[in-house]
């Protein structure tokens, strides 16, 4: 299929309206006003994580860029500039260079790691993106010098985005989403919000659905191009790693059989309570049926929280083995690694290696979805083609979280006994757990391609800018 053509530039202003620049107005000279608090704010969060307290300059647009002309990718956090990475490297690929921002100290530490090469090679830099002031946003484009600046999910930072159409800068958004729930927020506080989308020259969405959604709130070009984390590469390094460990720790691998093992991935606060009751739950159902104990591999979201989650585990009763203390840098057992079959939980108390938990295992429930808060990312564990169940809160994941419920490869549970007995039947039933794995692969297999739809469309249009 032919790629999009676009006009050399948008055909609509931003922004459209005498109200919608005065409310835009309002809101940063807000900014200006407040800005001793939010500086405080980071001071403060710099107690626990001290990054918040460097490159403050970067956050005023104080940058120093030789790169010449560089695309301008934006990704807020840890989980988005991940996610946008295959694109990203694309990008480079095709002989870009990226200058990418992002908002969080995890986030900039991500991309450092992640396009270190690029990096040295001058192909690519990274800093934090400027606050909501206009001259600030405005110091980074004269020395940046953007051919065209690229968001990524769901960014509706009114002045950035303003200032950047007025600076002429190119603007699109990709992996774009704009979830239900948002749309009821946004409607909400009188639509302020939505009246930020049509600031995008070009919008790459994730499914039909949310293209349905920009075009509702005045975007004129919306190409559908999918998620490019279903791009992203699997370590091999770790899956070797987690691989080498299944049979001295005597775990279950491609059926069930062996020792049952469940991983609970990005566990946020409020869920540790409910995942421990369902462990105990599981453990009873798994006994009953004449399985072993299993391993449970629980994995926090934030690295702050591991040792707070190890004593509400261990003050439940449950034998605790952390990984940063039993395994080594290349994850092999140190000489005092514990005898595991004695051990409950092994804690993943590391950052970057998912893919390492996610194959130790053999089903997966992921985090942040049994609070109000959305979910986190289901897609890791889709690539390693493993059944996924998730809680009542989805909003976060709609793609592909509403493909996935159809494909029957993501199952949704209301309450943590209906979780645990889908657990216990999952890992009882080998029909069923061939099932699963079956229909995981073919719905990763369907997802995959994002990346070259997104360049399909964003090199053309790069090349008229």
């Amino acid at each position: 299929m032919a790629p999009p053509t676009f006009p050399s530039r948008t055909t609509r202003a931003f922004p459209s309206s005498w109200r919608m620049s005065l409310l835009i107005g309002v809101y940063e000279l807000l900014w200006h006003l407040m800005l001793p608090v939010f500086l405080l704010f980071l001071w403060r969060r710099g107690r626990r994580e001290p990054l918040y307290r460097a490159h403050w300059s970067e956050r005023f647009g104080a940058v120093t860029c030789t790169l010449e002309r560089p695309l301008w990718v934006h990704s807020a956090s840890m989980g988005e500039i991940r996610g946008a990475a295959p694109l990203v490297r694309a990008l480079l690929a095709a002989g870009y260079p990226v200058w990418i921002t992002t908002l969080t100290p995890a986030g900039r530490t991500a991309a450092l790691k992640l396009f270190e090469e690029a990096i040295a090679q001058g192909h690519a830099q990274v800093s934090y993106v400027p606050l909501e002031l206009g001259w600030a946003v405005r110091r980074l484009i004269r020395r940046v010098r953007p051919r065209a600046a690229l968001m990524t999910e769901i960014d509706t930072w009114p002045v950035l985005l303003t200032t950047i159409r007025r600076q002429g800068v190119p603007l699109c958004i990709a992996n774009a989403q704009y979830p239900k729930k948002s749309i009821e927020r946004d409607r909400k506080w009188g639509g302020f919000r939505a009246g930020i989308f049509p600031a995008y020259e070009l919008v790459l969405c994730k499914s039909e659905t949310h293209a349905q959604r920009f075009r509702a709130v005045g975007c004129e070009q919306v190409v559908i191009a999918g998620e490019t984390r279903f791009d992203l590469p699997v370590s091999p390094q770790q899956i070797a790693a987690a691989q080498a460990l299944l049979g001295p720790w005597q775990l279950a691998t491609a059926a069930p059989g062996q020792r049952p093992v469940l991983c609970f991935a990005s566990a946020i606060v409020g869920e540790d309570e409910q995942f421990i009751e369902a462990i105990a739950q599981v453990q009873a159902g798994l006994q009953a049926a004449g399985l072993p104990r299993p391993l449970v591999v629980y994995v926090p979201r934030s690295p702050q929280r591991f040792d707070t989650v190890a004593q509400l585990f261990e003050a439940a009763g449950l034998r605790v083995a952390r990984r940063s203390r039993m395994l080594d840098a290349t994850l092999q057992p140190t000489p005092d690694a514990p005898d595991m079959a004695g051990v409950d939980v092994l804690l993943g108390d590391s950052l970057g290696e998912m893919y390492f938990y996610l194959a130790l295992s053999q089903v997966v429930v992921v985090g942040a979805s049994f609070v109000p808060l959305g979910a986190h990312n289901v897609i890791e564990p889709l690539a390693l083609k493993k059944p996924v169940m998730v809680g009542h809160s989805i909003w976060g994941i709609e793609y592909p979280g509403v493909e996935a419920l159809a494909a029957g490869v993501l199952q949704q549970h209301m309450t943590i006994p209906g979780l645990s007995a889908a657990l216990v039947k999952l890992l009882t039933s080998p029909a069923d757990y061939a099932a699963a794995i079956a229909g995981a692969e073919a719905f990763y297999a369907e997802h995959g391609g994002a990346t070259a739809r997104h360049m399909a469309t964003l090199v053309p249009w790069l090349e008229r800018r």
